[in-house]
């Protein structure tokens, strides 16, 4: 079986290519290294040394056999080669992980507003366009986000993408299912909400074969695959734009930061470990829908946590201090979350949780390249709207400036 990993070089991509090929599959990988891009722009690195591309795929080569490909294509903006690439390797499935990923860098600045809405929705339109163009059966396997759902309290069991609902018509109750209705909370969530929109279109209109893994929050830094070799390490992120809270709050109290905690810490959200990223998106590989059915919507994530509690739980494992600061995001200060996640685990998901002991993995990580770390970075200063960066000032959290390097996706 072949297939494209797009966003093959990021921190859910990379793993991902690696357990694919360890599984058997013919991965290619195309990505246009944009990720290490915003590295420089933003003057941060990976608290793990992440290799170069190519010292990655010959890495992989020598220690397990295995051939991965690799193309430097940038999607949303290079459709003929995207079309003749698809013709070229007729893949089985498309992986689309290429999406500028992180909600506080689409709300640095108008730019970064702009930028996000551009690079991601033309990336997810090109390639459903290129995909009918290419004239192939291309089954294609889409990285969500829960945040499509929104963060208030929704007041039942989250659905996976559906919701049944009564409508009321002159003809009487009509009984519907349709599109659990969204509330982004910022501009990359809202492209999650249009891509939703998109593959709806394309599968009713071209019977495109189209999965949606609507993820939660990943935490974790290694899978099978990338603990083989220190060249094959995965990316951790800590910063405040890029980094996931559980892996900021292990790489803090590793290096005895205080762990950010913003507002009350009530905030309820999903999670899953890494290793079970990459196993989710084997499982939706081999069970896609069939031509002609509608989207197939799946709610990746294992377990929910409010932010507050895990923060204890770090603490008291570690000893770290806890530190409530003013919330840069417009959001509910207490929320409640519960989701369903029942077709992953029908197909056979055995989901790593909390409690098995794998935050110490982490934090082990965390300590082993903590001299590569910039405390300056570890603050969240990405602010939601004035009032929010006003709140942050008066506290002494300031938020930085806008970088003036380019964006390229």
């Amino acid at each position: 079986m072949r297939v494209l990993v797009l966003g093959g070089d990021g921190f859910c991509g990379w793993p991902t290519a690696l357990h694919l090929s360890a599984s058997g599959w013919d991965v290619t990988v195309v990505d246009n290294l944009s990720r290490r891009n915003i590295d420089n722009e933003l003057e941060i690195q990976s608290l793990t040394p992440i290799r170069t591309m190519g010292e990655r795929i010959r890495a992989w080569k020598e220690i397990s056999g295995r051939e991965i490909g690799f193309v430097n294509l940038t999607l949303g903006q290079e459709f003929e080669r995207l079309v003749a690439l698809i013709r070229d390797l007729a893949p089985d499935s498309v992986v689309h992980f290429a999406e500028q990923r992180a909600a506080p860098y689409s709300m640095k600045s108008a730019r970064h507003k702009l930028y996000t809405v551009d690079n991601n929705i033309n990336a997810t339109h090109h390639l459903l366009a290129a995909i009918v163009e290419s004239g192939l059966d291309v089954h294609l396997a889409h990285l969500g986000t829960m945040g499509v759902y929104g963060y208030g309290t929704a007041g039942l069991r989250i659905p996976e993408g559906y919701l049944k609902v009564t409508v009321d018509t002159d003809n009487g109750p009509s009984e519907q299912e349709i599109l659990f209705p969204p509330n982004p909370g910022s501009i990359y969530h809202m492209t999650k909400t249009q891509d939703a929109l998109l593959f709806q279109f394309y599968a009713r209109n071209d019977s495109l074969r189209i999965t949606d893994l609507h993820q939660g929050i990943v935490w974790g830094a290694q899978t099978a695959e990338t603990r083989l070799d220190e060249r094959l390490i995965n990316r951790f992120d800590y910063d405040g734009d890029y980094g996931t809270v559980l892996n900021r709050f292990l790489m803090q109290a590793a290096v005895g930061y205080p762990l950010t905690v913003h507002g009350t810490g009530g905030q309820m959200r999903a999670f899953i470990h890494i290793q079970d990223t990459v196993r989710c998106v084997e499982l939706a590989l081999k069970n896609p829908p069939r031509r002609g059915e509608r989207v197939k919507i799946l709610n990746q994530m294992t377990e929910s946590r409010r932010v507050r509690d895990l923060a204890q739980m770090v603490a008291d494992m570690t000893g770290a201090e806890v530190r409530n600061l003013p919330n840069p995001r417009q959001e509910a200060d207490e929320n409640e979350l519960i989701v369903a996640n029942d077709q992953f685990r029908q197909l056979g998901l055995k989901p790593i949780t909390l409690a098995e002991g794998l935050m110490q993995d982490v934090t082990e990580i965390a300590r082993r390249y903590a001299d590569r770390a910039d405390l300056s970075r570890v603050p969240c200063v990405s602010a939601w709207n004035q009032c929010r960066a006003e709140a942050l000032e008066t506290s002494g959290t300031v938020t930085e400036p806008s970088h003036p390097a380019s964006l390229r996706a």
